[in-house]
């Protein structure tokens, strides 16, 4: 028995193993040293596991007597997370090496981080959940402040972690009522108790466990971290937030509201639609001011969350579906956005602020038109991927009897458009300034940013042939 359960967790007992060797590795010899080569190994491992996870094709299967499940839904978030988490290891190594923010720790929070984000996706109790839950929070709260010398990246830290234990205690305290009038803290005896119409209390606890998972997706009212860590943290950080966490989070809210609580859609659906509503109008509204361009794409994230959630409110199998293939495109745009990022600097130092933009299709018009392809996508505007994406959702509510949300959805993507069209008018209309960008990008950012563009186009075709995959995740989930 023991046998089977630790085949089935496998690559979590791998990825697990290689953070330790690495961490005891590097300390007892040449410590930042190995900074570089670890970076580069684990984001090879990822893509490894990845692929190795991608290729299982074995029916749903359980461990530790339902704690972990490893169905279909699991491994596609698993692969995206991996994936996503490799592409952003990749890509920060130069960052990080000029900016002397390269030690051993980072390769190895991040393996942490993804260990605990896949212990998320295949959770399958409440104690399983918090657990893959912590173990990527306590990480990321580090990762957060890994630039020691800079007051915005210590605010970043701490109050990644201060709002981050109130959400935490919010949902322990909602996983205590659901334990407390159900009897079970395993989702399988949840959904029987929560089908046989629910308490009062049971509602209340339902209510707190969304709450401490909103926070994790910087859902409306949960979000007030998402700009301050975004712009404090260092940049390939900040895009690990953006992609694989964001992508997690996602997933285990999914795996909550259907394995435990799918016998009281009614119930959960009225709070879901209401922050996915909040979300989608606050970052769409919030970003309209922001001239730092992290702190922009922290109000993107939100947006982007509201229309995620909006097809997780439909309740429904294909909303499942939508919001994955939702999820998919979104880390293939801020991967490229945030490749683009890194190469901002002048005079060696990096650069924020979105008016540095300012005509910069005249001195690199290549570099320019793929920044504008990858807004126009955030956008959603028809085209891209970003479109389609958002017309999934839109359908999956509409589908579900919400054409109230679907049109609410088309109103705050018309708002929100208005940002991403700004700088796509700076960069190709703006007024000149004295000091332009520096001519600075590496091999590595410059295939990230155009493969991602490219992607964003030509994924129109048949969507990377995600969608059976999605279809298949999501049939695997609803039951």
């Amino acid at each position: 028995m023991i046998i089977s359960d630790l085949n089935i967790i496998l690559p979590e007992i791998i990825l697990s193993v290689y953070a330790m060797l690495a961490l005891v590795g590097a300390v007892y010899t040449a410590k930042d040293e190995l900074a570089t080569t670890l970076c580069w190994l684990t984001s090879i491992l990822f893509a490894i596991v990845a692929f190795w996870i991608s290729s299982d094709s074995a029916s749903a299967q359980t461990a530790f007597n339902g704690m972990f499940i490893d169905d279909g839904f699991a491994r596609f978030a698993k692969v995206v997370i991996l994936l996503s988490a490799a592409a952003v290891l990749g890509m920060s190594v130069d960052y990080m090496r000029r900016r002397d923010l390269m030690k051993f720790e980072y390769p190895i929070l991040i393996v942490l981080a993804v260990v605990g984000m896949m212990m998320m996706v295949s959770s399958g109790n409440l104690m399983s959940l918090y657990m893959g839950l912590e173990l990527q929070s306590l990480s990321l709260y580090v990762v957060a402040s890994f630039r020691r010398d800079s007051v915005k990246s210590t605010e970043a830290g701490m109050k990644y972690f201060v709002l981050g234990a109130l959400s935490s205690g919010l949902l322990l305290y909602g996983a205590s009522l659901v334990y407390g009038y159900t009897g079970s803290t395993d989702f399988a005896t949840i959904i029987q108790a929560a089908g046989h119409g629910g308490s009062i209390g049971l509602m209340i606890g339902l209510v707190l466990v969304i709450a401490g998972l909103a926070f994790k997706v910087s859902a409306v009212p949960f979000h007030m971290w998402t700009p301050d860590v975004y712009e404090g943290s260092p940049t390939p950080v900040t895009a690990f937030f953006a992609t694989a966490p964001k992508v997690a989070a996602m997933a285990l809210f999914a795996r909550v509201m259907h394995d435990a609580f799918g016998n009281a859609k009614a119930d959960w659906q009225q709070v879901i639609v209401l922050i996915s509503l909040l979300s989608m109008f606050l970052g769409a509204v919030a970003a309209i001011g922001q001239t730092n361009i992290k702190r922009l794409m922290a109000y993107s994230s939100i947006a982007h969350m509201g229309y995620a959630l909006m097809g997780l409110a439909a309740g429904t199998a294909y909303g499942v579906e939508a919001m994955l293939m939702y999820m998919t495109f979104y880390v293939i745009m801020n991967i490229g956005t945030f490749a683009f990022i890194m190469t901002m600097e002048k005079d060696g130092q990096p650069v924020t602020d979105i008016q540095s933009l300012n005509l910069l299709a005249k001195t690199k018009p290549g570099k320019a038109l793929a920044v504008m392809v990858l807004m126009v996508s955030l956008a959603g505007i028809p085209g891209t991927i970003g479109f389609f994406g958002k017309l999934y959702v839109l359908q999956a509510a509409y589908g579900a009897g919400l054409l109230w949300l679907a049109i609410a959805g088309v109103i705050a993507s018309v708002i929100g458009a208005y940002y991403y069209l700004r700088i796509i008018y700076l960069m190709w209309f703006g007024s000149e300034q004295d000091e332009a960008l520096d001519d600075y990008s590496t091999p590595m950012l410059t295939a990230f940013v155009s493969v991602s563009a490219i992607a964003t186009v030509v994924g129109i075709v048949n969507f990377f042939g995600l969608k059976g995959a999605a279809i298949a995740a999501a049939a695997a989930l609803v039951q």
